[in-house]
């Protein structure tokens, strides 16, 4: 099994914070995604979509999703149960996660790639080209502005995004959280959301958000 990573990446990221509340270290080979390692031949053959992180199991399955990564090391490791230990809390983070990773981190992504020099014509991850929309990196921008304020008004009432438990929502969100300070002119949590300041200085204080 090895893990193909692209280290400070935040999809990978999402991966790793998530192995090392698993406590879960698996062997992984680094894709230089700034020389455009990802397109080679090499690498397509391993993940035709470009894009990292994969998983790559002794059998030869390939996992290409980092959620979905997620959820085999969930499975192979229940303890500690990071989408949930019961039907009704599996479904709370199963919701607070998708709504962590459209709100937020596809947010900054939308910004982010519309707007950096370095990705004019690759406003899309994958395989094809796709050219740079200054409006979507507007909107972008607007989006992540009202994902913190939603996050604040959820946080206001409960210490993790799901519940009283540290969960996988929790790391898309906080990622999603460093990513928009990728941003030019980045983006951070406002002065009014202190209850998301609270959250965020909690979960980012974790051993497993310095993995």
């Amino acid at each position: 099994m090895k893990l193909y990573d692209c280290a400070g990446a935040p999809s990978p990221r999402r991966v790793h914070v998530f192995l090392a509340e698993k406590r879960i270290a698996v062997p992984r080979v680094q894709v230089d995604l700034r020389t455009g390692e990802q397109f080679t031949p090499e690498f397509r053959a391993i993940n035709p979509d470009c894009t990292v992180p994969v998983l790559d199991l002794d059998d030869g399955t390939k996992i290409t999703d980092p959620i979905g990564i997620c959820v085999y090391f969930e499975t192979v490791q229940p303890d500690p149960p990071l989408f949930g230990a019961g039907a009704a809390e599996k479904a709370l983070i199963a919701s607070a996660q998708r709504q962590a990773e459209r709100d937020g981190f596809y947010a900054v992504m939308e910004a982010f790639r519309n707007s950096t020099p370095g990705l004019a014509g690759r406003a899309l991850p994958g395989p094809h080209d796709y050219a740079q929309v200054p409006a979507l990196a507007e909107r972008g921008r607007s989006r992540v502005l009202h994902f913190f304020d939603a996050l604040n008004a959820r946080l206001a009432t409960r210490e993790f995004l799901a519940g009283p438990r540290y969960s996988a929502a929790d790391i898309t969100a906080m990622i999603a959280i460093e990513f928009a300070g990728w941003l030019k002119p980045k983006l951070t949590i406002p002065e009014s959301c202190s209850h998301l300041a609270r959250w965020y200085a909690a979960v980012s204080a974790r051993p497993s958000a310095k993995a």
